[in-house]
């Protein structure tokens, strides 16, 4: 939670001003419990409590409690660790080697495993329950989580329990992007849906001419010229769809306090999985199972003795070659996406660096005006990566439905 690029990656709240959203909580108990259960004072409480209570309070401790709490908090103070409870200490510290022995006797390995569950769900509740009867927050630190729960509009959970808003302890999480993807999935059904009764119906507006421009160029800058005159009729609603859907994922992030779904690895690996199973679908139709898989490799004059060594080295590098080029078809689309993010975050962040120096009146401006130049390039982005990543899954459907 502490890292810088965790502020453009997936997450399970919406972020806006604090001032539309401030926290007003004055006791440790109206805090939600996920958020308890990463504060440092619940953690060490918690750590006590599986050292008395646990099956570790049964077996010789290499050091003593006191001592092992101390290694523990070391840990946690590091970045990769934070606020990493207890038990996680543990099973992933290097330095816990007679532990993972201790995991090799299955008793105490069933035992712990109870254990670790008691710590989850309603029974992890109740725990916390027990802390907050013999414990409350300062008014500083209290004022601090308000200060860093203020903005933050976190996504209600009915499908599993939060381990911070940025990882799920249990269960399937709903996060922002999903939400993002389904209204931007609602947005093209419902202007394609709109636009074609419309059309149906003999009448014309801005948004059935937005569509058919759209359609227009899909079907003769895109589809015409990587998969032919022939069969690209087929496939203009695949292509068309898919770039409709990535422009608006992309566009949602110029919105301020939503972000881009297309900057989620999990996402564009998705469509790049959808563009692989539509091309292999497609050269299996045309070709067979076989004749798809000898279509790999291209047409060569050679004598039989030099094909029997060159023709399989051939075909295992284009098939290499078939998925690396899917792969890199999500990875690019990632990358642009990100990278304007990144960027638009080290300009702010210029600015907020030189807040208190004399230099601020040259850094502000310098930054606004690179940050809006930015958006603006962003904006050009958003359009240009919709059109590679569709005219890249024209070319590659194409291929494989035609002879090499």
């Amino acid at each position: 939670m502490s890292n810088a690029i965790l502020h453009i990656k997936d997450s399970y709240y919406f972020e806006v001003p604090k001032a539309l959203a401030p926290s007003r909580k004055e006791h440790a108990s109206q805090f939600p419990n996920y958020w308890i259960k990463l504060d440092p004072d619940f953690q060490d409480w918690q750590a006590e409590q599986l050292l008395e209570q646990s099956p570790l309070n049964s077996i010789d401790l290499p050091v003593s409690n006191a001592k092992l709490i101390a290694e523990y908090k070391a840990w946690r103070s590091e970045d990769a660790n934070f606020a990493k409870p207890f038990y996680r200490f543990l099973s992933e510290a290097d330095s816990q080697e007679w532990f993972h022995e201790k995991l090799e006797d299955p008793a105490f390995k069933r035992a712990w495993d109870s254990t670790v569950a008691s710590l989850k769900g309603d029974a992890g509740d109740a725990l916390v329950d027990n802390y907050l009867v013999d414990h409350d927050w300062s008014e500083a630190k209290i004022a601090d989580y308000n200060h860093q729960l203020s903005g933050k509009l976190v996504i209600p959970q009915p499908f599993g329990e939060l381990r911070n808003h940025y990882a799920m302890e249990s269960g399937i999480g709903i996060s922002k992007y999903m939400i993002l993807l389904t209204v931007g999935a609602l947005i093209v059904f419902y202007l394609c849906r709109r636009a074609g009764q419309m059309l149906l119906d003999g009448r014309k507006s801005r948004v059935t001419s937005m569509i058919e421009v759209f359609l227009e160029f899909i079907r003769d800058q895109i589809a015409k010229p990587t998969i032919g005159e022939k069969d690209a009729q087929r496939f203009v609603p695949f292509l068309w769809t898919l770039f409709l859907f990535i422009l608006v994922m992309n566009l949602l992030g110029m919105i301020p306090f939503l972000g881009a779904p297309t900057a989620s690895f999990a996402v564009t690996t998705s469509l790049a999985l959808l563009v692989i199973c539509v091309t292999i679908g497609s050269g299996i139709k045309r070709f067979g199972l076989v004749g798809f898989l000898k279509n790999q490799v291209p047409g060569m004059d050679l004598h039989w003795l030099i094909a029997l060594f060159i023709i399989p080295m051939i075909w295992v590098i284009e098939v290499l070659g078939f998925f690396i080029k899917h792969a890199v078809l999500s990875v690019r689309l990632l990358a642009n996406m990100v990278a304007g993010h990144l960027v638009l975050l080290a300009l702010m962040g210029i600015a907020v660096s030189a807040a208190g120096a004399w230099t601020w009146w040259v850094a502000a401006p310098l930054s606004i005006f690179g940050a809006v130049a930015i958006s603006c390039l962003e904006l050009f982005v958003a359009f240009l990566q919709a059109y590679v990543f569709t005219f890249l899954s024209g070319l590659f459907i194409g291929a494989a439905i035609h002879h090499h």
